[in-house]
């Protein structure tokens, strides 16, 4: 099965995210993946409109802090969305399904529980090199995907 381009959309399609504020939240658990991660989401955010000043980046350890480091964004910033970014790659043990499992039900709850929209941008592969293909390689980068869906959801939240 081929996988989508992350980084291809169409840019009408996008709305303008001027007066948009970000928080964006990145594991520093493989940082080569994540950090290109989150330079993908902030070019994105910027190319759309977003200031630089309303675009505010966190760090955690690693992917399974993701949800209490977006939990604080919410808690303690003025922000319209909050972007989670980490990569979790397989291992030999079972740990890599026990932290993704974790991450996404940690980040569904944060989407249900706050009236602000909570992004997924963890990674999850089978290894490093699928990894480096969604982090600008050549499947784009998931970092733009993020951010794209994080300016269509602060548009239509403020939309009803």
């Amino acid at each position: 099965m081929a996988t989508k381009d992350l980084s291809e959309y169409n840019p009408e399609l996008v709305p303008d995210a001027s007066g948009m504020k970000f928080g964006i939240v990145v594991a520093e658990w493989n940082p080569e993946i994540t950090m290109a991660l989150a330079k993908g989401a902030t070019d994105t955010l910027l190319k759309h409109g977003a200031a630089e000043s309303n675009i505010k980046i966190k760090y955690v350890p690693g992917s399974f802090e993701l949800p209490l480091g977006a939990q604080l964004f919410a808690e303690h910033d003025n922000v319209d969305a909050i972007i989670v970014l980490g990569c979790v790659i397989q291992g030999e043990t079972r740990h890599f399904d026990f932290i993704c499992q974790g991450v996404t039900q940690g980040i569904m709850d944060l989407n249900l529980k706050y009236d602000k929209p909570f992004i997924f941008g963890l990674l999850t592969t089978g290894n490093q090199q699928q990894a480096l293909d969604r982090a600008g390689g050549k499947h784009g980068n998931k970092g733009d995907e993020a951010a794209v869906t994080a300016i269509k959801m602060v548009h239509l939240k403020n939309n009803f």
